[in-house]
């Protein structure tokens, strides 16, 4: 985990050295400060020499300048190196999400991968700042003013060493207390931003249902519950502070004690007490500061294996090691085809599927609720693997072509569909980053888009709200098929993607493909019967299994479920559909 996270210091990495070598001199600044004061109280005031005081003076203050120097660009240095290791952080783990599989995307929830970019990398930030900075300075200031200490006086730096054992023993014991809370803390954050996330999202169904009591309820158990957690965790950190204290106090009021008498005895100067209580303070700040480094990586050692199990995943969909680059057309063939989200051939969605779809035929596929219809047709693209069987694009196994070739020879028009912040040329050109304004005026005159576009304010430069909440349903839908026309695919995939249009610009867009890509291979999967009964195929699906294929007459003939599905839509299903 280590050695995977510290590989994103990169480009930081001249920084990040340079941080922790200027603290080392501005330690070796701050230990010699005592040493100076001491010279000056014994060899300048207690032997009344202005010319002691004056060297001693000098050398004391070009010792505080240099710590201040090397103090502020040490800080400098980290602070650019903690946010720079941070940046990549969240570079890496981005570019790694965009590589995932869907089946890897199921693995980690939208919620824990947004938690991850954000509170965790920042935790990890803070971590690393403190790894440069006080992971450095607090035990190199320990052993320097150790050194110091028994350098002056042995007997008395014994008191040190007794103090070690109590706050290591604490320490270790908060440490193991803590740190299975902060793990279940940010679990729980993950639960929070699943919360916010799905709320904002349905906020329209929320208001509809007057649910708002109900999710302000359920934001209230999770950030409560996150709330118990902390309090939990910091109190048990809580012991932290009155420890190092009493361990501060307590070795002052030994050393003054102890010390006057060695001063009495003459076998100590005024001078080296006053260094030693110096000595004693920098020495327990060190520990406390240790200490404090310990609470800071026993809340960010759980980030940072969250952040880990990112940048570890490799994706279940790799290239062949020599991948078929050129997709030949858009024929597709099933060939006993299984297939199961959960890769168990016991659970399968898909069970049995053999098809021949021929390059440039409209083929329709129509069935229940659950029936795996998208299921079947997101395996052409390969946005999941099979479990059994093969998938042939073009006459090759999906698995034997290069991923972007195979993805760009398809494009797919999802029933939910996504819009991105942007003007609506920017959107459209998703399909064609090169297109000119006339081809996107095209594109969408073919999927009945034209006419909305014009009579908004600003035409095709109408910027759309983040998740296109300022277009209707069957709005976002049009510019969905316009932006799948512009890339000019051998297949074209339909999920569902014309159920929010009237019947009429249903049929008018059907006509515009069988005009305009007429060699494109289009799969059009539809609720309504109308949208795929003119259809060169259509696929009957039923409960992850083929129940039948054929045109509309030849099912109208033989088939139950397709007959059954017309019947009710055409007549209102009978006596209750009419009534």
């Amino acid at each position: 985990m280590i050695k995977r996270l510290a590989g994103c210091v990169r480009e930081y990495k001249r920084v990040a050295l340079l941080s922790p070598a200027l603290i080392i001199v501005e330690v070796i600044m701050d230990v010699l400060l005592p040493r100076f004061m001491a010279r000056i109280v014994d060899d300048g005031i207690g032997a009344a020499s202005m010319g002691g005081i004056a060297k001693y003076g000098a050398l004391l203050f070009f010792c505080a300048l240099a710590s201040l120097v090397t103090g502020v660009y040490s800080a400098r240095y980290a602070s650019v190196a903690s946010a720079g290791f941070a940046k990549n952080l969240r570079r890496d783990m981005y570019y790694k999400t965009q590589d995932f599989a869907f089946s890897n995307l199921d693995r980690f929830s939208s919620s824990g991968l947004v938690t991850r970019l954000t509170t965790d990398v920042t935790n990890v930030q803070n971590a690393f700042m403190m790894i440069l900075r006080i992971t450095v300075r607090a035990p190199f200031m320990l052993i320097s003013a150790l050194i110091m200490a028994f350098s002056i006086h042995k007997s008395l730096s014994l008191v040190f060493l007794g103090a070690a054992p109590l706050l290591i023993a604490g320490l270790a014991l908060m440490m193991t207390r803590a740190y299975p809370v902060f793990q279940k803390v940010f679990k729980t954050y993950d639960r929070l931003n699943r919360v916010v996330q799905e709320n904002l999202r349905g906020i329209r169904i929320v208001k509809n249902y007057v649910r708002e009591d109900y999710e302000i309820k359920k934001f209230n158990d999770v950030s409560g519950e996150i709330y118990d957690r902390f309090s939990q965790a910091e109190k048990i950190l809580f012991f932290n502070a009155p420890l190092m204290q009493f361990c501060l106090y307590g070795c002052t009021l030994l050393l003054s004690w102890l010390g006057a008498r060695f001063i009495v005895a003459e076998n100590l100067t005024t001078g080296e007490l006053m260094s030693l209580l110096s000595y004693a303070f920098q020495i327990l700040m060190s520990l406390m500061m240790i200490s404090m480094v310990f609470v800071m990586l026993t809340i960010s050692r759980a980030s940072a294996q969250r952040i880990s199990e990112v940048l570890a995943e490799e994706s279940d969909l790799k290239n062949a090691d020599s991948p078929v680059s050129h997709i030949a057309d858009g024929s597709v063939s099933f060939e006993n085809v299984g297939f199961s989200y959960a890769g168990d051939e016991g659970k399968l969605a898909l069970r049995n599927v053999s098809l021949d779809i021929k390059s440039g035929q409209v083929i329709g596929i129509i069935g229940g609720t659950g029936s795996s219809k998208s299921t079947l047709v997101q395996l052409i693209p390969r946005l999941y693997d099979v479990t059994s069987g093969v998938v042939k694009v073009g006459g090759v196994d999906v698995r034997d072509c290069e991923l972007r070739s195979l993805r760009d020879a398809v494009a797919m028009v999802l029933q939910k569909n996504e819009l991105f912040s942007g003007t609506i040329k920017d959107n459209l050109r998703w399909g064609d980053k090169n297109a000119t304004d006339q081809e996107l005026v095209r594109a969408c005159e073919l999927a009945q888009a034209d006419s909305f576009i014009r009579e908004l304010p600003d035409g095709y430069d109408t910027v759309i709200d983040q998740g296109g909440t300022n277009v209707s349903g069957g709005q976002k839908q049009r510019l969905c098929i316009a932006r799948a026309l512009l890339k000019k695919p051998k297949i074209l995939i339909l999920d569902d993607s014309t159920s929010a249009v009237d019947t009429k610009t249903d049929s008018l867009i059907r006509s515009a493909f069988a005009e305009i890509i007429p060699d494109t291979t289009k799969i059009i999967i539809a609720q309504r019967v109308a949208s795929v009964e003119n259809a060169d195929m259509i696929i009957v699906l039923d409960d992850g299994a083929v129940n039948d294929t054929g045109t509309h007459l030849e099912l109208m003939a033989r088939n139950d479920i397709y007959r059954e599905i017309y019947t009710s839509q055409t007549k209102g299903g009978g006596e209750g559909g009419a009534a």
